[in-house]
């Protein structure tokens, strides 16, 4: 399977997946708040092909395609958005508190940009532990005016540690267009008065993320600290289930749909290739789904176990 058609087939594994987990909000078999990440893909494809076995990411509350291109089995992520025993934290997190460690996936967070500060904390551990561990941490648009982010940034600069900052500048920080929030709307411009190396790219071509997290790591891995990459991308759905997105203007999100990272890298691949790169994605997450309705619920009564105070 050449590359292209490698990452078309892994951008439709996490549609597939997020159009289930639609299916199966609405439906009442996951509650609770879920934020989708269609349209996005191509920002976990890349920067995930890259990655290594010793890494860890740090994604945020929208990182169910995140722990899915990290390698995290389908049906262990439905099981725990569906709160059975089978899900990877054995249905205590659900769709925003999840993570699977031994894959590499370190967790969603949902408080906004906290994931860069913890991921700066295990790159400050790799330091130590001879484990040659690079850190990368995801995080949208908006919350590059969280003080964390910046302060994470600032550290890791400070000590040169093996970090790689991904911005998904997807325009909207929740609801609020990004340009409405800040003068500058470079938001690499940030990392570099940090002194830290930056790249703006297409963040719906997943060769342009791969080549950037790519030098990134080999940044990171010989002592010269982290890197920062903005991401340009555009979320093709609501920023929550129920999101009637009314701030959008019109025409602009047909706009998106045409230029999203599936619609994109299909036309250059030959229609059989694709339609097969689909219909595999799409039988292995429904396989996956029956499987994990299929487990058993997770026991309440096991619900304070794990837990450190």
């Amino acid at each position: 399977m050449n590359q292209q058609l490698a990452d078309l087939h892994a951008m439709w594994r996490i549609r597939a997946l997020e159009e289930t987990i639609l299916e199966l909000r609405l439906a009442g078999d996951i509650v609770g708040s879920v934020h989708l990440e269609n349209g996005q893909e191509a920002v976990a494809v890349g920067a995930c092909r890259q990655l290594r076995p010793q890494d860890a990411v740090f994604s945020t509350y929208r990182g169910h395609g995140w722990a899915l291109a990290r390698g995290v089995p389908p049906e262990k992520i439905l099981a725990e958005l569906l709160y059975r025993r089978t899900g990877v934290n054995g249905g205590r997190g659900g769709s925003a508190h999840f993570s699977a460690p031994e894959y590499g996936f370190y967790g969603e967070n949902s408080i906004v940009g906290a994931g860069a500060p913890i991921a700066v904390g295990a790159a400050l551990a790799a330091k130590f532990d001879g484990s040659g561990r690079v850190a990368l941490t995801v995080f949208g648009d908006g919350a590059m005016n969280q003080g964390g982010v910046t302060e994470a940034m600032n550290l890791a600069a400070a000590m040169d540690l093996p970090v790689v900052f991904v911005c998904e500048n997807n325009k909207y920080s929740e609801l609020t267009p990004i340009n409405d929030m800040v003068r500058n709307p470079d938001l690499s411009a940030r990392a570099h008065a940090l002194g830290i190396p930056a790249v703006r790219l297409d963040g719906n071509d997943p060769a342009q993320v791969a080549a950037a997290v790519g030098l990134a790591i080999t940044t990171a891995e010989h002592g010269r600290g982290p890197t920062f990459i903005e991401a340009h991308t555009r979320r093709i759905t609501g920023h929550y289930i129920g999101d009637a997105q009314t701030y959008r203007p019109p025409g602009e999100l047909e706009a998106d749909e045409k230029d999203e990272p599936i619609v994109r890298l299909a036309k250059a691949l030959n229609p059989d290739k694709q339609q097969e790169a689909e219909e595999k994605a799409r039988q292995e997450i429904a396989a996956a789904t029956e499987r994990a309705l299929a487990a058993p619920l997770a026991d309440p009564s096991t619900a304070r176990e794990h837990l450190y105070v």
